[in-house]
């Protein structure tokens, strides 16, 4: 320690520096007996104050050393008095340097500080973007990924076949009593559809309506519901509709519910309906009714209940025959269906398989 720089041995010992040895002594023992370690076991500093006490009163009794504490002593004197002689002016231009000093410290201080604050927002920001880039990606995906959805809903829409009503196997006919004064029976009007394939002849409605302004008068005109065992078979019938070829010259025939069926709009946007069956030849237009029955129209099963399988004006979809024998030249109506499905299922399947390649 040095105890010459640090510590005035005066100020340690309470003495002046006019003080002499004997007065040095007196007060040495005055301050040991205070500060002695064994007087004060608990201070944990009482030893180095005693230490610094004994360095003091070495140093002040001796006369070499304690003339150039003296020196040093009034050199500081001196130098603190002349500092107090300073005019204000430059007193007041060292504060200004020191507060110009302060003012560069706070600056720099203040500038680092919003250089770092800056940065945060930057990153701040980024962050932000890279999150707005993620969710719009993320909702291009999605939005990619529900249109493909709803394409592949709609082909598998388009590829599944509409169900079959039950009217849609029937047939309106209209026709003029004076033109066919024999249609005036059930009978006769399912002898006549009978060219055309198997009827159900216990559900036809036969409706004989007399003029409005006479209603006691005979009926003009006739209405009748037909409804056939097969759809394609009410299907010739509509194609055949008025034609003298087909024996229904003046006969207006025409679907039940006044367009066609679902089921044929769907064969004929899938490629998969026929042409209506060809007329009879002119030479057999006077054959009997059993020699009609004979036509490739009135050839059906034997199940009365189905009304949804087809004839032969529907190739492509012509359900095996119960009681022939000869092989079918096509397939079903649910077979071909499901037949439909699990190709636009596989198509999708590879489909998916390929974009995850290509993510690979």
């Amino acid at each position: 320690m040095n105890t010459e720089v640090e510590v005035n041995p005066y100020e340690l010992l309470d003495v002046e520096v006019e003080s002499t040895e004997q007065e040095i002594r007196t007060a040495y023992r005055k301050r040991s007996l205070k500060v002695h370690p064994d007087r004060n076991p608990n201070n944990a500093d009482a030893a180095r104050k005693f230490h610094e006490l004994n360095q003091a009163y070495e140093l002040l009794l001796d006369p070499l050393r304690r003339l150039a504490l003296d020196a040093k002593l009034r050199l500081k004197q001196a130098r603190a008095e002349r500092f107090k002689s300073y005019d204000n002016k430059r007193k007041n231009m060292v504060e200004e340097l020191e507060a110009r000093e302060r003012e560069f410290k706070k600056a720099k201080l203040a500038k680092q500080k919003e250089e770092v604050q800056r940065w945060h927002e930057t990153e701040e920001i980024k962050d932000q973007g890279r999150k707005l880039r993620e969710e719009k990606a993320r909702e291009l995906l999605q939005r990619e990924d529900e249109k493909r959805r709803a394409a592949e809903e709609a082909q598998e829409d388009e590829l599944a076949a509409p169900s079959l009503d039950p009217l849609d196997t029937t047939v309106r006919l209209k026709y003029n009593l004076k033109s066919h004064p024999e249609l005036t029976t059930v009978e006769s009007v399912a002898k006549v559809m009978a060219t055309f394939g198997q009827t159900d002849a216990d559900s036809i409605v036969l409706s004989l309506t007399p003029p409005k302004k006479a209603v006691n008068k005979p009926a003009k005109f006739g209405t009748a519901l037909v409804p056939f065992k097969q759809i394609g078979d009410a299907f010739a019938a509509v194609c055949a509709s008025g034609k003298t070829e087909r024996g229904l010259d003046g006969i207006e025939v025409g679907w039940v519910g006044g367009q066609e069926p679902l089921i044929l709009v769907w064969l004929k946007k899938m490629g998969k309906l026929g042409t209506p069956p060809p007329p009879v030849p002119a030479k057999q237009s006077g054959s009997t009714n059993a020699d009609r029955t004979n036509l490739p129209q009135a050839q059906s099963t034997n199940d009365s209940s189905s009304f949804s399988s087809f004839p032969s004006s529907f190739p492509d979809i012509i359900p095996p025959s119960k009681t022939s024998d000869a092989p079918s030249a096509g397939i079903d109506y649910e077979s071909l269906t499901l037949m439909r499905l699990r190709q636009a299922e596989r198509e999708r399947l590879e489909r998916e398989i390929r974009e995850q390649e290509a993510e690979d």
